[in-house]
């Protein structure tokens, strides 16, 4: 019982040293610590590498087809996205949805000799993609194939596109997904916002804000798909890039052969539209009566990414308010506490204009408070150049995420197809990295003056305005826009 009991005496003492000699590590290593540890603002990290993008093969065919192919032996795996010249943007005003329409129907509506079904499964058997989507001004499809079947994923995707059936059991399939679509596009407060100003910034009967109904929809027949096909797809109107585990000689006249006799098609295409805009005020406001929130979107027209002032106005973008860090994010939401989010985009498309934009959600009970705030950041941007340190976060996280374009063959090589599909230099992408780390503060307080109008924007509420801390009328003439869906013909 003793000889226990001095043995259990021991082991505690033991244990009480050992813990005292670990807190006395501890606290060495700590007052070390302090002696080397630094605050997070003097950390210096090393400068970004150059980057270095890999030597893409570019091919044309004699039928006119360009192709972009990039060897990656990593996988045996091939992935194929081709880009075809056609898009919404040429249908007619009463045959708004043709184009979406045709680009799924010539994947699920089979080809002369399978059905869309017998392909579906086709593919499966061999673990195989292949789709097909028409869009605003390109037609796409894309594949992922296994290396020993690539000949088949090639035959399957040339005849899909060269000789579609388009059934009619497949055409209704896709116009009741459409109409389902329309039952459902006034449900969300956001869609309605985003919807809605685009046609506030470009028109509503503009290509570039225009959008399906139940009446354009009954107006599209099969004769309609087919001659949109024969009008837009031929392999001069096509891009195609391939990645992946194959021998580029040997690739080459593999897609030779799928697409052997296909004839070129005439190159005349109707002139892009033009955006016609005048700067102005206008407040507009649409009612929903559902919801105790406001979406507010303002803003103006945006510009083309071909401007000098992108990369300029891509910073000032990300100072304002594309991030955590951006100025309406700040002060807008952190400090006032008016909105539960909120946002800034200047944007800037390939072929036309984006939008600049600012938007937020808030209680109905600051909606005013909340417009006032965004429109008086954007008036900040105007008066006084950024500091040092925004200058540099907006670079640095930019950069920090532009490497990610650089971190797969697949998205170098659609990337460099893209930029030659919209006539972009083929050193767009490598010279970015450049012009941005060349960008001043001068040159973003030059590019906020000369393209944000704060006086002449657009604005959009979309909530319940018996709510609202203030009658929108103080802030000008307020136009209330009718969103009804018109109902289908019985």
């Amino acid at each position: 019982m003793i000889k226990s009991v001095r043995m259990s005496h021991r082991r505690s003492v033991t244990t009480k040293a050992v813990f005292v000699m670990t807190v006395l590590c501890w606290m060495s290593v700590a007052v070390c610590a302090q002696d080397v540890v630094q605050d997070y603002e003097q950390l210096k990290y090393p400068k970004l590498r150059d980057i270095k993008v890999p030597e893409v093969e570019r091919v044309t065919l004699p039928n006119g087809m360009r192709l972009f192919l990039l060897e990656d032996h990593k996988l045996p795996l091939i992935s194929i996205s081709v880009r075809i010249r056609a898009g919404s943007m040429y249908e007619t005003a009463d045959k708004i949805g043709l184009a979406a329409i045709t680009g799924a129907v010539i994947r699920i509506g089979g080809t002369k000799t399978k059905t869309g079904d017998e392909i579906d499964e086709e593919l499966e058997r061999i673990a195989a993609f292949v789709e097909t989507s028409i869009g605003l001004d390109s037609g796409r499809a894309s594949v992922s194939i296994l290396k020993k079947n690539v000949d088949t994923g090639l035959a399957i995707l040339a005849d899909v596109l060269m000789h579609p059936e388009f059934r009619e059991d497949k055409i209704a399939l896709a116009k009741m997904q459409l109409r389902s679509a329309i039952s459902r596009r006034n449900d969300s407060s956001g869609q309605i916002a985003s919807r809605e100003f685009d046609k506030l910034i470009y028109g509503p009967d503009s290509v570039y804000a225009r959008h399906i109904e139940h009446a354009t929809i009954d107006n599209i027949t099969r004769g309609d798909l087919v001659a949109f096909h024969k009008r837009y797809f031929g392999p001069n109107r096509m891009m195609m890039a391939v990645w992946g585990d194959f021998q580029t000689k040997e690739i080459i006249e593999k897609i030779k052969k799928a697409f052997e006799g296909w004839d070129k098609i005439d190159l005349n295409l109707p002139e892009e539209p033009e955006v016609d805009y005048d700067y102005r005020k206008t407040l507009n406001l649409i009612r929903k009566q559902d919801i105790n929130q406001s979406n507010i979107i303002l803003g103006h027209i945006g510009g083309l990414m071909s401007d000098p002032d992108h990369f300029a106005l891509t910073l000032m973008n990300r100072i304002l308010g594309s991030s955590f860090t951006g100025r309406l994010f700040q002060n807008v939401r952190s400090r006032q506490g008016l909105a539960y989010s909120v946002s800034g985009a200047y944007g800037m498309h390939y072929s036309h204009p984006g939008a600049f934009s600012v938007g937020c959600q808030t209680k109905s009970e600051s909606t005013v408070r909340a417009i006032r705030a965004m429109i008086g950041e954007v008036h900040k941007m105007r008066h006084e150049e950024v500091t040092d340190e925004e200058l540099a976060i907006a670079k640095e996280s930019y950069l920090n995420s532009f490497v990610f374009n650089f971190d797969t063959k697949g998205e170098i090589i659609m990337r460099l197809m893209i930029y030659e599909y919209y006539g972009y230099p083929t050193d767009f992408l490598q010279k970015t990295k450049e012009r941005v780390e060349q960008v001043t503060r001068a040159d973003v307080l030059r590019v906020a003056r000369k393209h944000l109008r704060p006086d002449k924007v657009h604005i959009l509420v979309v909530g319940r305005p018996d709510d609202f801390d203030e009658p929108l009328l103080v802030l000008g003439k307020v136009n209330e826009l009718d969103i009804t869906i018109p109902p289908p013909k019985q």
